[in-house]
């Protein structure tokens, strides 16, 4: 799947070469032309990236990176910021903000590239560390969310230490002790009934996915999901 890029740039030429250089690179790219827009289109599909132009004619781009850092849902995304005020103290603030990257106009559309695929490389590596994918499934580590065919699933502390420990033994067989250490860490309160009652309800929040948990009689739970 090819990554989204999100271009924010008031300057029509300069939008349009942008918007033109990324497709012919295969990145999915809308462009748009007011931080309002800009909003409107996180709001419908969240992009890996963002070209946050510093000044735009309705709001600033600094309050822009604001919102996407303090949003639980696009905190996440990168951001790359356009300007063309190259001072120190608004390299530093954008930084402070959140952004990943600040680029100076004029600047070179090849050079931008290849920070733009810096920036995503080194938050793939990122996620390979906070992030648990299988199919359709997505296990944020960082933010405990669970995200299935891209609906989040609402669940429990328990219920993704669960859920989570299950995707990461995925097609093997895991004991009910096993699963007690690893998610009740051996509490002397808790029995292997809990761990039954646990996955019962686990089943029912996850929909068909819910299926894939196998029980193993007289040992334990198995997760077999074939992508």
């Amino acid at each position: 799947m090819s990554k989204r890029i999100l271009i924010v740039e008031d300057e029509l030429d300069l939008r349009s070469t942008l918007e033109f250089k990324f497709k012919s690179e295969g990145y999915t790219v809308e462009s748009v032309s007011k931080g309002k827009d800009a909003l409107a289109a996180l709001s419908r599909k969240k992009p890996d990236l963002i070209l946050l132009d510093l000044m735009l004619p309705d709001m600033s781009g600094l309050d822009i990176c604001k919102k996407v850092r303090n949003s639980p849902d696009d905190q996440d995304v990168s951001i790359i910021m356009l300007t063309a005020k190259g001072e120190e103290v608004d390299r530093v603030l954008g930084f402070e903000l959140g952004a990943d990257d600040y680029v100076v106009k004029p600047f070179s559309v090849r050079e931008l590239a290849l920070r733009v695929s810096t920036v995503l490389k080194r938050k793939e590596k990122k996620e390979e560390t906070t992030k648990i994918s299988l199919g359709d499934i997505e296990i944020n580590l960082s933010t405990y969310r669970v995200f299935i065919s891209s609906t989040e699933i609402q669940l429990t502390a328990k219920e993704f230490l669960l859920f989570k420990h299950l995707v990461q033994k995925n097609g093997r067989i895991q004991p009910r002790e096993v699963l007690l250490e690893e998610v009740w860490g051996y509490n002397s309160s808790v029995t292997t009934r809990t761990v039954d009652t646990h996955v019962k309800r686990l089943r029912s929040k996850i929909g068909d996915i819910g299926t894939k948990i196998e029980t193993v009689r007289g040992v334990g739970y198995r997760f077999n999901y074939v992508v």
